[in-house]
């Protein structure tokens, strides 16, 4: 197996990295596989309804770990899944496989649902200015991998046949609960005697089901017509894309047991170096509660676009380390988008600002743009510390507010801030989505507006027009816009 040959940047990439690795528990520095070059795998939705919060925040955070290793010089190979087979009912290994049950709800073919949802979801995470995945592989495109892990399994002693079905012998690996630090004589072993009777331990997973006659999604296998279980394909995926010993393995918190624990278990019991570094993000309350279906909070992706700017939800996410809780509440928006209005006004007046630029420098506020860069790119490599980093960009928002206020400030500081804005606050943290051409034409037309708008005020001041000249100033300051009257002439600014 090979390890990613993604490009590498022209940056040298930085050795000063340190993320927070669930398997050892602390805080490490990150040393990849292979020099320059990162594998890093993230568990990708089931597709068998719309995207939720939890998702938003999952996807969101590590887009921010890929787009900050990019920044610092790494070639990234970024692999995602899509579940479209084999995850069943409360997770368990027992009852109905969730695309069917929706199939069967949406009289639908489950691979007619599994397309369904999962444009839905990339339509969410395109909203959300999410990069897509280097490689997005479907567990229904990958049986024969893992069929070929199970048979290794097998092999190896660690799994076992049992009516058609195949499962992981739990027992047989004494490191099974090393990465939430579970011991295995303490995890609970279930009440069913339908699973006691299949299992030679309750305690162990299903590798391959047996597939019912009703059953819709099935497959050829040494042990007969069946579909995979939940946890293989994951542990399958990642080595063929990533190789073995890849980098980082990403995904929720509520991941951690069993699916990852399973993860690990399926790949190095075969024989395979697995994941190197386990990154886990945290997850979200809504009013300081849990999101749960039954409480009745429970708010898919889209419904919550339909009421808040996309980029501000992001914004939101970001303003929280990915290892921490996250509250959705009207507060925490109201906050966020007051303090997302704030950085995009600063950009939007730097570069409203730039084409008239006179080509003196500023040194002073040329060494205060070169600071925060360098506070908010320490706050990355400390485990992607993006509170911090955003903490940053509020710092040079103040230096470079100070600074227009003032006057006028030359060509080179501005072309800093402006890069500062854009590679900090746009290429890692992900926050400003338009493209160069349409802020440009965005940006003429607005500037082309505003110098009429001023003109009008400008007639109406003339004429002793002043009622009028206040009534148009007032209009502007609503919509956040404030004109300044200088000898030059009037000067406006977001």
């Amino acid at each position: 197996m090979t390890h990613p040959t993604a490009p590498l940047s022209a940056r040298t990439p930085d050795p000063d990295i340190h993320l927070y690795d669930t398997l050892r528990g602390e805080k490490v520095r990150f040393v990849p596989t292979t020099p320059g070059r990162v594998g890093m795998y993230l568990c990708g939705p089931t597709v068998y309804s719309d995207a939720h919060l939890g998702h938003a925040k999952k996807e969101v955070a590590f887009d921010v770990v890929r787009r900050a290793l990019t920044h610092f010089g790494y070639g990234v190979r970024y692999v995602t899944n899509v579940t479209d087979v084999g995850h069943l009912q409360n997770d368990a290994d027992e009852g109905e496989d969730k695309l069917q049950a929706r199939a069967r709800l949406e009289q639908l073919e489950p691979m007619e649902v599994a397309d369904k949802y999962f444009w839905s979801f990339q339509r969410d995470m395109d909203a959300l200015n999410v990069l897509k995945p280097s490689i997005n592989p479907r567990a229904t495109g990958h049986i024969p991998e893992q069929i070929a892990l199970i048979e290794e399994l097998i092999e190896r002693g660690h799994a076992y046949e049992s009516n058609g079905s195949v499962y992981f012998d739990v027992r047989s690996w004494p490191e099974y609960g090393k990465l939430s630090g579970r011991k295995l004589d303490e995890q609970a072993e279930g009440t069913r005697e339908a699973v006691r009777e299949e299992k030679r331990d309750p305690r162990d997973f299903a590798l391959w089901k047996r597939a019912e006659p009703g059953h819709l999604m099935r497959w050829d296998s040494p042990w007969g017509v069946g579909f995979p279980g939940w946890h293989i394909e994951c542990s399958a995926m990642s080595l063929k894309y990533l190789g073995e010993g890849f980098d980082i393995h990403g995904g929720g918190l509520d991941l951690q047991f069993p699916h990852h624990e399973a993860e690990i278990a399926q790949a190095e019991a075969a024989g395979h170096a697995f994941a190197r570094y386990w990154m886990h993000n945290n997850m979200l309350t809504i009013g300081g509660e849990k999101m749960s279906k039954s409480k009745g909070n429970f708010t898919t992706i889209r419904e919550l676009l339909e009421h808040h700017d996309p980029m501000v939800v992001r914004f939101l996410l970001v303003g929280s380390h990915y290892r921490s809780v996250t509250e959705f509440s009207e507060e925490a928006f109201q906050s966020a988008r007051n303090g997302y209005r704030r950085l995009t006004e600063a950009l939007h007046e730097v570069e409203r600002r730039l084409p008239n630029a006179p080509e003196r420098d500023d040194p002073a506020l040329r060494g205060k743009v070169a600071a925060h860069v360098e506070e908010f790119e320490q706050a990355m490599r400390d485990d992607f510390n993006t509170p911090r980093a955003v903490a940053a960009l509020f710092g040079l928002t103040t230096d470079v507010n100070a600074a227009l206020n003032g006057g006028e400030v030359g060509r080179p500081a501005l072309e800093a801030a402006r890069d500062a804005y854009r590679q900090l606050g746009g290429d890692v943290l992900g926050l400003f989505a338009q493209s160069a051409p349409e802020r440009q034409d965005d940006a003429e037309v607005v500037d082309a507006l505003m110098e009429l708008v001023l003109k009008a005020r400008q007639n109406y001041r003339l004429q002793k027009q002043y009622a009028e000249a206040d009534q148009l100033r007032d209009t502007l300051t609503r919509v956040g816009v404030t004109v300044e009257d200088t000898k030059e002439g009037p000067r406006w600014r977001r």
